[in-house]
């Protein structure tokens, strides 16, 4: 099947991903008047889904910033790569994939957390009724289809198997391959992968089809977790920081607005922005969404969020030890929001802002 990608390796990939951020010069001083602040901001979005920067704008929390859509992707690796080098204003990936990034020196800050597991929104490793797979030790040599390498499945993966006993030697021998996730039950049905890894929306599609099984979620692994955030570039950040706050705390607003109300109402909402943009989308997908997964009140981030990711980065060999410290990777500054969820006027002035 021509959308089935086969990389030559993930530690190909993941060295792809440092040497492909290029250093990014910060502006001096303190951020520019508010009125030479841009207010629009450019971004990737996700085909048949609504990032939570779309809801924020949709319900007015983004004030007078805008946002310019420039595209699709289906890898936040590569999403907070074209934020890193000017690409995009902000992009989001899972927080191992931001680690890596900031490891190799990119110019980048995680400001808010945007997506998570809990028992509504999780991903799960399925494989067909019928399959002999049944344990961990059954996935040496087979091939378990994703929508990036690098990133949060295969980091579920690996503690998955890690968590089961296999050796780093028979870690390697289970294959990942890079499959876009509108693409990945039917690949498992027609046994091109032998394992699926499908989420939320695409999950609860295939699972009322019917003819799939569990073999584990990451819900099961680790229970609720905010597992990816937004990153913004520190040029941009240090230039317009007016217009980050504001856009930081849309979102906080937006996810808390989304926890707060009725399922029903956040999917008819859902599907009015899809209808309105005019990307030649369906929404009948949308009907599945049950929720964001963030963790933390309004998104804030801690730095639990960042920790288990830089140590298995580090065990796996693809940082140094010690070579990257949480508190340094992300600021709350920009989050208006306190951790009771109310809004704040505090400023906090560290990076970390904790």
């Amino acid at each position: 099947m021509s959308t089935l990608i086969t990389p030559s390796s993930r530690r190909q990939f993941l060295t792809l991903l440092g040497l492909s951020a290029v250093a990014v010069s910060c502006g001096s001083g303190g951020g520019g008047a508010a009125k030479d602040q841009t207010k629009t901001l450019r971004y990737q979005g996700w085909a048949g889904s609504v990032i939570l920067p779309e809801l924020a704008e949709d319900l007015g929390y983004l004030e007078g910033v805008k946002l310019k859509w420039v595209g699709n992707t289906i890898s936040g690796p590569q999403d907070i790569q074209s934020a890193a080098t000017g690409q995009v204003d902000f992009g989001g990936a899972f927080n191992g994939a931001v680690v890596k990034l900031a490891a190799r020196k990119a110019p980048i800050t995680a400001v808010i957390s945007y997506y998570g597991v809990d028992k509504a929104a999780y991903n799960g490793f399925y494989v067909l009724k019928d399959s002999p797979i049944r344990s961990a030790r059954d996935l040496i040599g087979e091939k378990v289809g994703m929508n990036t390498l690098g990133a949060h499945s295969e980091a579920m993966l690996d503690i998955y198997l890690q968590r089961h006993g296999l050796s780093q030697a028979d870690i390697k021998k289970a294959e990942p391959l890079v499959v876009p996730p509108v693409n990945t039950e039917q690949s498992l049905r027609q046994k091109q992968i032998q394992v699926g890894v499908l989420g939320d929306i695409l999950r609860d599609k295939a699972l009322q089809t019917g003819g799939i099984r569990p073999l584990f979620t990451d819900y099961q692994l680790l229970g609720d977790f905010s597992a990816g955030t937004y990153v913004l570039n520190d040029r941009f950040l240090k230039e317009n920081p007016d217009t980050a706050r504001t856009f930081v705390t849309g979102i906080a607003r937006a996810i808390e607005w989304a926890r707060a109300t009725p399922r029903d109402e956040v999917i008819a909402r859902q599907v009015e922005i899809v209808k309105k943009r005019g990307r030649n989308e369906g929404t009948a997908p949308l009907k599945y969404w049950k929720s964001f997964g963030v963790a933390e009140t309004a998104g804030r981030i801690t730095d639990k969020e960042f920790q288990l990711w830089i140590d298995w980065l580090a065990e796996r060999g693809d940082i140094e030890k010690d070579q990257v410290k949480a508190s340094d990777l992300y600021t709350n500054e920009f989050n208006a929001y306190s951790r009771k969820g109310k809004p704040s006027a505090a400023r906090p002035t560290s990076k970390s802002g904790s």
